[in-house]
């Protein structure tokens, strides 16, 4: 799953030749995904990953990083 996450925030929202992202990043606090970014981000786990993401659940706690995000999502399903 982080694989999966990591991928589509380097390819669709990074976009950056060769930028690898590690898990613990903090993706909003260093800018590398912004607001619209993140909107963007939960569309593609929604979709990828068969869930429905809340509004309550859009914190940031549950998409700090990617790690966040995978147990976000294998605590969902």
């Amino acid at each position: 799953m982080n694989t999966t996450i990591s991928t589509y925030i380097e390819k669709e929202l990074v976009g950056k030749p060769d930028f690898k992202l590690d898990a613990q990043e903090d993706l909003l606090g260093s800018g590398l995904v912004d607001s619209m970014g993140l909107m963007r981000l939960i569309a593609f786990i929604e979709k990828e990953f068969d869930i429905k993401v809340p509004p309550t659940d859009m914190v940031i706690e549950n998409f700090a990083n990617v790690e966040a995000i995978s147990n976000y999502v294998a605590n969902r399903g």
